[in-house]
């Protein structure tokens, strides 16, 4: 490479940072990270998905050919010292490979390429948020501040290897198009307001990974003001506050452990309608001494009905479903809350994969019935294991939904026929429902699937639509009970089932737990919700733990919260990020 022209110079880079994953203890957990990075002399060898000598810790959020190489600037540097009122950084302080003069947050685009040394580097993302920044600048508020600031760093993608070297130039040696900024971009995922115009700008850059592109996407498909699907899930606003009561008008059996609840409004008022796929929260007095628990039921009915329909199976030592079935009548009254859930029937023209097992029909039962009210012409598949004939729930109603779509097809399993069980009308295998199964069914693999079921039955069906192309965002899944932890970086401890916390416990507001079936009193010893969680071993997602990522934010059953810090965004209606707040009273979460 010849001589550079002032014009053409971006930068300097100060120094190549690396540091290969380690443990480090923190709040009496271990954390396997690679944040720590430290000064290296002379030449680097930077390959397609790291530097030589360096690693991530977890590749889940970092790393990859994405994340090859995070690069963060010396003015940003400056700011910090002069905000925060230190004086102890060294490079790579904010986990950066890459310590660089210039290349400012605010100018740098992304799709922006760049020579250094004799490599060459594409602009690709934004940092990630992540509470390990926090961890290595002994601030837990550095996540949130990365962003309100408008100063997170970027990474490159690496597209040709080469060494580089502390004092090479940085050549700017192409501008991405559409000409955003690494902080144009942050701000538009993580900042309130998400202008749709801009988020059509995005999806335009190449370069931007398709993490943050189908985060874009779901920005563009939900509502204006209905909290920030770029970054989870987002359930439509629950249609009233906390609970209220609804009259039982009938319970109907839909095969021998499973039992069907109408519920209305008790003056013959019609009931909000629900979305396909949702469910209800019942708090019902099946505890010890008529105590209350809560449960939550999907949604079986046809959406839009006057009343709601759940369909509850019968288990050996659920407390609420033996409240349901041996002691609820009709003419009772339940206290329930508005339906709510984001396993939601998604509109379009694709395929339709419903797929279940044993009472998990519910949620894929009420998409069923909306795709027979509106006369679907699409590819619609009814995908069920049961036991047997006298097992399987809403047999006869799902066999007639399907009879009158143009395109229905039926496929179900018979673990065990009972001896009246006919093969070829009753069910179609003899057997589970499984990957093979699927293979041999010769499925569209354009379709958008929706899975409900016991766990293991649910990962083994997503393996499978995967092997089958069928993957990604085009999976919906709903799961009974509480949702898996996710908890980066943390070390893999035995899991516990929830329990109260140990010590003298808090006299603070009551927080029902509603998943896990646990309440306990509000301790000031715990800064946040999830903190608490934690302290109960309920199963809680993460990710920033101060109000950016949204990662944790859950359905506020009941009651309200207040924030310490403010999140940098708001969560949507009738959901809270509990990372960051604390009860205002009696609260109950969907967790």
């Amino acid at each position: 490479m010849g001589p550079v022209s002032t014009d053409q110079r971006a930068g300097t880079l100060l120094s190549v940072n690396v540091g290969l994953p380690q443990d480090v203890a923190w709040r009496g957990r271990t954390v396997h990270t690679a944040v720590w990075k430290r000064p290296v002399d002379g030449p680097r060898l930077v390959r397609r998905l790291n530097i030589d000598g360096d690693g991530q810790g977890d590749l889940a959020g970092h790393g990859g050919e994405q994340r090859a190489v995070f690069v963060y600037q010396i003015g940003s540097y400056h700011y910090w010292q002069q905000q925060l009122s230190r004086d102890d950084f060294s490079y790579g302080q904010f986990g950066e490979n890459f310590t660089v003069h210039g290349l400012a947050d605010d100018q740098v685009c992304i799709g922006d390429r760049y020579q250094i040394g004799e490599a060459l580097f594409e602009v690709t993302q934004p940092r990630v948020t992540c509470y390990r920044v926090g961890i290595r600048m002994n601030d837990p508020r550095m996540p949130a501040l990365l962003v309100s600031h408008h100063r997170p760093g970027f990474y490159f993608r690496v597209l040709r290897e080469g060494r580089v070297q502390a004092g090479d130039d940085i050549v700017r040696v192409t501008t991405g198009p559409e000409a955003m900024t690494v902080a144009d971009i942050d701000a538009l995922l993580y900042l309130p307001g998400h202008p749709r115009p801009q988020v059509r700008r995005a999806l335009r850059i190449p370069a931007l990974p398709d993490g943050w592109r189908a985060s874009f996407q779901a920005m563009l498909g939900q509502p204006e003001a209905a909290g920030n699907a770029g970054l989870t899930a987002v359930s439509p606003p629950p249609a009233w506050p906390g609970f209220r009561p609804l009259a039982v008008t009938a319970i109907e059996p839909e095969s021998d452990s499973v039992a069907s609840v109408y519920l209305a409004d008790p003056a013959g008022a019609a009931v909000p309608p629900a979305l396909p796929g949702q469910f209800l929260t019942l708090r019902l007095p099946a505890g010890p001494a008529g105590q209350p628990v809560l449960r939550s039921y999907s949604l079986s009915g046809a959406p839009g009905e006057d009343s709601y329909r759940v369909s509850v199976k019968r288990e050996p030592h659920g407390v609420a479903s033996q409240y349901i079935h041996s002691h609820l009548r009709a003419g009772d009254q339940v206290e329930v809350a508005a339906p709510r859930g984001t396993f939601l029937l998604q509109p379009g023209t694709a395929p339709v994969l419903l797929i279940s097992a044993g009472v998990g029909a519910t949620p894929v039962l009420a998409m069923l019935h909306a795709l027979a009210a509106s006369q679907s012409s699409r590819d619609i598949w009814w995908l069920h294991g049961a036991r047997s004939r006298a097992a399987e729930p809403f047999a006869a109603e799902s066999r007639s939904l399907l009879a009158g779509l143009a395109r229905g097809h039926r496929h179900v399993c018979y673990s065990r026929p009972g001896p009246g069980d006919v093969e070829g009308r009753d069910y179609q295998t003899a057997g589970r429902l499984t990957p093979d199964l699927l293979a041999e069914l010769y499925l569209p693999r354009d379709a958008d699937a929706y899975l409900c079921g016991p766990a293991g039955f649910m990962a083994e069906m997503s393996a499978a639509l995967a092997s089958l192309g069928i993957a990604g965002p085009r999976v919906h899944t709903e799961i009974f009970g509480a949702a898996p932890s996710s908890t980066p970086g943390i070390a893999a401890a035995p899991a516990r089932p929830p329990h109260l916390p140990s010590g003298a416990g808090g006299d603070g507001p009551q927080v029902a737990f509603s998943r896990s079936g646990l309440t306990v009193r509000w301790s000031q010893d715990y800064a946040s919700l999830l903190e608490l969680a934690e302290a109960c071993d309920v199963p809680v997602r993460w990710s920033c733990r101060i109000g950016v990522c949204h990662t944790c934010e859950t359905g506020l059953l009941s009651g309200t919260v207040s924030y310490t810090p403010d999140p940098v965004d708001a969560p949507a209606a009738g959901d809270a990020l509990i990372c960051c707040s604390q009860p205002r009273g009696d609260l109950a979460l969907d967790l």
